[in-house]
Parts: structure tokens; C-alpha cells; sequence
């Protein structure tokens, strides 16, 4: 089949690998700018509309930015910005999807939290606990809840691994919105979520990485088995949303 006679698809998702493939090679950098569209088209042997669609897909998909007057870079490739989609899913999921999310968070929580115990620095710790106490210290849900993700992420960060990091931040930011909604329905929830996350700073400050992962696994458990328990009984609220 001559490549104008292949489906306009194909031609475009060969280009988008043919320039993941560069980056990973190391032919194109972190940073560097793109030959042009025309120059890149004619070295892989695409046309130039196909290439123009690949550059726009990778550019959603953060691997590219458009620098307005300069051209087309290669992005830093940072986890967070290269996993921001992954967030789509998150944002739009609900019911027993919704579910699995959460089962995905708690692995990774409880892994993360383990390798913060055995990593995190005083600095950090300080942090942690300064989260803590500011969800002690208030009965204001919307407040309770922004310590919350805060903590998390001040853990997931001490961690160490940025990719990990990023999964969490979108799960966790995503979840926000279920979360509200449980403290609001479910007389008790907070007190328990203090003493979980108490749990959680006690383990880091033994710098116990089982008794970590034990206590961030229980913890995320906790609204797992919540929304589990919503499902036919109740709709189940979106990850995210008005």
C-alpha cells in the first residue's frame, strides 16, 4: 500500500511514535526545539498534515509545547505534566470505577507512606505534622479536607519518586469531591480521619516503613469500603465535579 493510500490514522499514529521513538533514543532532548514541520515530515517520510496532527496530539499529551514565534520543544518531561490525562480518567469516573481508583490509590498510598518512612526528613516530617494539627484544629470540612490532600502530598513527596508522586496527586486532588461528600453524609467520618492520619505521623516518626504502609493502606480502605458499600444502595458521587 503506498502511504497515501493508508487510512490518515495510521500515517499519524506511525509519526507520533516515530517521535516518542527519537526522544527515547536520545536523538531529541528534554528541552530541544523540533526541526521543522516540513523537515521532519520529509525525514520520516510523512506527509506534513500527519505530522502536523501528531505534534498537536503529543502537545496534549505534554511530551511537546508550542513556544509562540520560537517553534515546537521537546517538554522537560516531567511526570506531572506527562500524567496529567491519567487524571481524565480519574476526574471521570464514578461507581465502581470509581472503586478501582481507589484500590489503585491504596497500593500505591501504602507504598509511597513506607518509603517516606524510611526517607522523609525532619523538614518534612515537620510539615506532615503541621497538616496534622491544622485538621485538629478545625471542624470546617472544606478546611479538614484541604490539610488532608496536603499531607498526602507532603508525604508522597518525601517518598522520593516523582512518577509515584504524580499518580498520587491526580488520584488524591481527583477523589476531593467524594470525599467532601462522605464527611458530609457520614456522621463520625472526620474523627476517624484524625485518628487515621495520627496513625500515619506516628509510623513516620518511628520511621517504621510496616507500620506506615499498614496505616495508609487502612486509611484509604476506609472510604473505599464506604463507596463500595454506597454501590445500589446510593449513587455514588464523581470523582470531581460541581
Amino acid at each position: 500500500m503506498d502511504k497515501t493510500d493508508q487510512p490518515k490514522g495510521t500515517v499519524t499514529q506511525r509519526a507520533i511514535e516515530r517521535i516518542k521513538a527519537m526522544i527515547a533514543e536520545g536523538s531529541l532532548e528534554p528541552g530541544q526545539r523540533l526541526p521543522t514541520e516540513r523537515d521532519l515530515a520529509a525525514q520520516l517520510g510523512i506527509s506534513r498534515s500527519s505530522m502536523r496532527e501528531a505534534i498537536r496530539a503529543l502537545t496534549v499529551l505534554g511530551v511537546l509545547e508550542a513556544r509562540h514565534g520560537s517553534g515546537i520543544y521537546v517538554t522537560a518531561l516531567e511526570a506531572g505534566d506527562l500524567l496529567e490525562t491519567f487524571g481524565v480518567v480519574a476526574d471521570l469516573s464514578r461507581g465502581p470505577r470509581l472503586v478501582e481508583l481507589l484500590e489503585v490509590r491504596r497500593v500505591l498510598e501504602a507504598t509511597a507512606t513506607a518509603l517516606a518512612a524510611a526517607r522523609i526528613t525532619e523538614d518534612q516530617l515537620g510539615e506532615v505534622e503541621k497538616h496534622l494539627e491544622a485538621m485538629n484544629a478545625t471542624d470546617d470540612p472544606e478546611e479538614i479536607l484541604a490539610h488532608d490532600l496536603a499531607f498526602h502530598r507532603e508525604i508522597a513527596n518525601a517518598a522520593g519518586n516523582e512518577t509515584m508522586a504524580a499518580i498520587l496527586d491526580g488520584l488524591s486532588s481527583r477523589t476531593f469531591r467524594a470525599r467532601v461528600w462522605r464527611g458530609y453524609q457520614e456522621e463520625g467520618a472526620f474523627t476517624r480521619t484524625r485518628r487515621e492520619h495520627a496513625a500515619i505521623h506516628r509510623a513516620l516518626a518511628a520511621r517504621d516503613p510496616e507500620a506506615a504502609r499498614a496505616a495508609a493502606a487502612a486509611h484509604v480502605g476506609e472510604v473505599e469500603e464506604w463507596l463500595r458499600a454506597q454501590l445500589g444502595a446510593a449513587e455514588v458521587p464523581r470523582a470531581s465535579g460541581s
